[in-house]
């Protein structure tokens, strides 16, 4: 696990620029993220060219996320985890759903990615705050990010002489490899035009700059890994059109591939440049930046009235966060109004803060498209945008938290909402959705 004392010190870099080297030398080599975000794993996507999966323990459970790397790591020479946000950092003011508890759960050896601006021996402290923190911290190195060659070596004496972990190399400051952020977090990689070239230079530079071989011998000391597989029931063959352009890209591997084993056909189309839905008796938009897009989603009229008219016949619908936002009556932007969908009520629209933000725990106040009445699945939502109507078909508690709230639009046909869910997480939830599409196909003859 590729780990951090705080977020901003260069985990996506020092990972983006691992997986490259690793690949570059030939190494079958897996990648996963901490925790729900959605736009480390595109990174890591782009350089392996195969996906990239989220670990999860308060969405997935500890078996789920077992289940995960074990599957998808049976055949690879190394995996590589990115840590989310601070070492410890979790739900609340503890370690729950933290790197550190993932790192138990998996025993997998951690290496911190540390920037020493400012510090001498001070930098020993905290390493040695980290690795002392907890027991069984799994920390058993470092690598210095921000750091000239010329002070490496300084760094190195002084971390070695001080501590018992090993320095493992360190990435230089590269202006022109910087990834740019906005209010989500950093662009896409699909966004960035040079990526390509930015990442051959960050894996070049890393196989000369960090023990790549003392990293490899590092993970061959971890413990074997056992899992168990969830039980997955082919429900039944149906087509399930799934937006996927830069507007709409906001998805969970394990969700999709899910769906797939429960016999769905995804197809995939782009709501900026498709004038139909295709041939589908489901629809699946997930998150991503429809603002950045308004206008040429608004002005895309005629599958956003396929998509209201497929929807009025009873077509399955299943949107999240920016899905949800395009399938509003409109977004407003200021006095202007942007005409979309209009499968369900309402508008959306941006503020200057974050909006519910956090882990949920979501359970159904009725029967819906998903499950019944009564049943639960863990979610997250991360968002600027708000709207004039959120739902109230489920109610939203957070972790530790006794106040609650009502969410997501869901009937017998819908599930709409700001909150991201992994099916994996409950596998009920995919199922319904499943049969829906199916029940759909054989009503309308789509297939």
């Amino acid at each position: 696990m590729i780990s951090a004392v705080s977020s901003g010190s260069g985990k996506t870099t020092v990972t983006t620029s691992l997986l490259k080297a690793f690949s570059d030398k030939k190494y079958n080599t897996a990648a996963y993220k901490a925790g729900p975000d959605y736009i480390d794993p595109m990174f890591h996507r782009k350089v392996i060219r195969v996906p990239s999966r989220n670990l999860d323990k308060f969405m997935l459970g500890d078996g789920n996320c077992r289940y995960i790397i074990g599957k998808n790591s049976k055949d690879a020479d190394i995996s590589i985890i990115e840590g989310v946000m601070g070492y410890y950092d979790g739900i609340g003011s503890g370690t729950l759903s933290s790197s550190y508890e993932l790192a138990g759960l998996l025993g997998c050896p951690v290496v911190l990615v540390l920037d020493c601006k400012g510090m001498a021996v001070s930098v020993c402290a905290v390493i040695e705050g980290f690795r002392n923190f907890r027991e069984n911290s799994n920390i058993r190195g470092v690598i210095l990010n921000n750091v000239s060659e010329r002070m490496y070596g300084y760094y190195k004496n002084i971390i070695e002489e001080n501590t018992d972990v090993k320095v493992y190399g360190h990435m230089p400051h590269l202006e022109e490899c910087m990834l740019k952020s906005r209010h989500l977090g950093l662009i896409t990689a699909e966004e960035i035009e040079d990526l390509e070239q930015k990442v051959t230079i960050l894996g070049k530079t890393a196989a000369e700059t960090i023990d790549i071989e003392g990293l490899y011998k590092l993970a061959l000391g971890a413990d074997y890994l056992e899992y168990n597989e969830p039980v997955i029931k082919h429900i039944g063959k149906t087509k399930i059109a799934v937006a996927q352009d830069e507007a709409f890209c906001f998805y969970y591997q394990d969700s999709l591939d899910l769906l797939e084993q429960m016999g769905a056909e995804l197809i995939s189309f782009s709501p900026l440049r498709d004038k139909k839905l295709p041939d589908s008796c489901g629809l699946y938009i997930g998150g991503g930046y429809p603002e950045l897009y308004i206008g040429k989603l608004s002005e895309n009229k005629s599958l956003l009235r396929d998509i209201k008219e497929k929807a009025n016949t009873g077509m399955p619908v299943y949107a999240e966060c920016g899905g949800y936002m395009y399938l509003l009556e409109g977004f407003r932007d200021g006095e202007r109004v942007y005409e979309l969908a209009g499968v369900a009520q309402g508008e959306s629209f941006m503020t200057k803060r974050l909006n519910n933000f956090g882990y949920v725990r979501l359970t159904a106040k009725t029967d819906n498209l998903m499950c019944r009445k009564g049943e639960s699945i863990c979610g997250h939502e991360f968002h600027y945008s708000n709207s004039t109507n959120q739902g109230d078909s489920f109610i939203a508690e957070k972790p530790g938290s006794e106040s609650s709230r009502g969410c997501i639009i869901a009937d017998e046909t819908r599930f709409m909402g700001y909150p991201h869910i992994n099916l994996l997480g409950n596998t009920v939830f995919a199922e319904g959705f499943i049969k829906r599409c199916i029940y759909y196909g054989e009503k309308s003859c789509c297939l």
